[in-house]
């Protein structure tokens, strides 16, 4: 049987995708290998109607509301492979099965790439975070601070007053500029430039952190914006093109997540240079609604 669609990731995006297409009763095949970018977070938050829900919670719901639906099946599989042009994409996946569809949505997300730092591993979605909008209710009013990893950390910790005392490290990679200094100065920002070496207490808790020159800084929880790559190797098997973003590589996509592919969609944080679970919900409706558009001949 050829589906009218296959979407590639059963996370926030590619369900997300799912639901347009089935309820415009298009037979959708979703593959998915259960491991997806948030498994480290306990609990979601910053999403309206799910705010404080496991993220598994929301994916099972999803797959169950998605489960009424004739039109829909799930393929639990990782997707190794991918070959073909609009309307016969051809999909080979772990197990040995092969899939055709018409049209493709990528929603096969990023992989989080972390500065090779003790400790920050084991601490990664606790009390290592990414997102102050996701996480940072939790910790608030507590020592909280931000790992110059790429550009614009200063800027990060401007924003991370907002939850607490805050310390810009700034792992002796840069001096902040007069003028942002001044503005971190007024926040009650502290900048570090003594290298973090070692995060300490009990993982994946965080109590402190040591620095090159031997101090012991008290530190509740560390921001960090790791480097991100393509999760798949299926965009580049397609010949998709990339942006360059802030953190990493990002799909190249139009306003309805068509990829430089025709029939090729992409959602989710693949797509994008911020990244939150709300905004790969809707950027999965968008891949969905552009994918049937282009079944009845629309650009």
């Amino acid at each position: 049987m050829i589906h009218d669609v296959i979407i590639i990731g059963g996370s926030f995006a590619g369900l997300s995708a799912a639901l347009p297409l089935a309820r415009a009763r298009r037979r959708v095949l979703l593959v998915d290998a259960g491991r997806p970018r948030n498994r480290f977070a306990s609990h979601s938050h910053n999403f309206l109607g799910q705010d404080g829900v496991p993220p598994a919670d929301i994916v099972a719901l999803g797959r169950r509301q998605l489960g009424v639906y004739p039109t829909v099946a799930f393929a639990d599989d990782l997707a190794e492979g991918v070959e073909g042009a609009s309307d016969l994409f051809t999909i080979a996946l772990r197990s040995g099965a092969i899939h055709t569809g018409r049209r493709l949505i990528l929603a096969t997300g990023v992989r989080d790439e972390l500065p090779a730092l003790p400790g920050l591993a084991e601490r990664w979605g606790v009390s290592a975070l990414h997102c102050p909008y996701c996480h940072g209710y939790e910790v608030a009013d507590r020592p909280l601070g931000v790992l110059a990893t790429q550009a614009g950390a200063d800027q990060k910790a401007l924003l991370i007053a907002d939850w607490g005392p805050a310390t810009l490290f700034t792992q002796g990679r840069f001096t902040p500029e007069p003028e942002m200094a001044a503005k971190l100065a007024a926040r009650g920002v502290t900048v570090e430039i003594s290298p973090i070496v070692e995060l300490l207490g009990d993982a994946p808790d965080l109590s402190a952190v040591r620095l090159a020159d031997g101090r012991v800084l008290p530190l509740t929880a560390l921001f960090v914006g790791p480097q991100t790559s393509m999760a798949s190797p299926l965009a580049e098997q397609l010949g998709c093109a990339f942006e360059d973003g802030h953190s990493g590589p990002t799909l190249r996509v139009d306003a309805f997540k068509q990829t430089s592919v025709p029939g090729v969609y992409g959602a989710g944080d693949a797509t994008m240079g911020m990244h939150s679970a709300p905004l790969a919900a809707a950027s999965g409706t968008l891949a969905g609604v552009g994918a049937h558009r282009s079944l009845l001949g629309w650009d």
